[in-house]
């Protein structure tokens, strides 16, 4: 049995595919276009997902961007939620952004105050969001500037608060026996 000569130019560590130059010009890209519209861009980079936080005055421009400009194209919005933090007086809202041409996926995060919770609308850039943001709208409570149908989706035009913000009570609720 013979063993391979031992060729030190080869080197253990992984070798980059044209693939993974391709998503790191794709990022780089992508994050020197939102620096330019938002100075406080904050990237994740402890998670397999790219994870940004942007500020809420920045979230139409970002998004603009992030649909229409054919370098990324995200052409999906897969989701929109919120996160309640009433600890920080604050509410995190996420939305997780698709390109199918482009192969990849983006989440853009926004804090909101709890006391008067308010974002512009994306609906006109995915027409799915006038859902989900109807949705947020009722169980959260966020509104949505130039909305063009925000109203309750899923409870009674009467109802009052907003069942999934942490702090919500009503008489209805089980009660921890301890």
């Amino acid at each position: 049995m013979t063993t391979p000569p031992n060729d030190s130019t080869q080197s253990s560590a992984p070798q980059s595919t044209p693939a993974d130059e391709l998503k790191a010009i794709f990022l780089t890209c992508l994050l020197d276009s939102l620096i330019a519209l938002d100075s406080g861009v904050k990237v994740r980079e402890d998670s397999s997902l790219m994870s940004v936080k942007i500020s809420e005055s920045a979230l139409l421009k970002v998004m603009t961007l992030l649909k229409q400009d054919s370098r990324f194209d995200f052409d999906q919005l897969q989701f929109h939620t919120v996160l309640d933090w009433p600890e920080e007086q604050r509410m995190e809202c996420l939305y997780l952004l698709n390109s199918t041409k482009k192969s990849q996926e983006l989440l853009i995060s926004v804090s909101v105050s709890r006391e008067k919770p308010q974002l512009p609308s994306v609906s006109k850039l995915w027409a799915i969001a006038e859902w989900q943001e109807r949705e947020v709208y009722d169980m959260f409570g966020i509104t949505y500037e130039n909305h063009p149908d925000l109203r309750r989706i899923f409870l009674d035009d009467d109802w009052q608060g907003f069942p999934l913000r942490k702090d919500y009570q009503d008489e209805f609720m089980l009660r921890k026996p301890w």
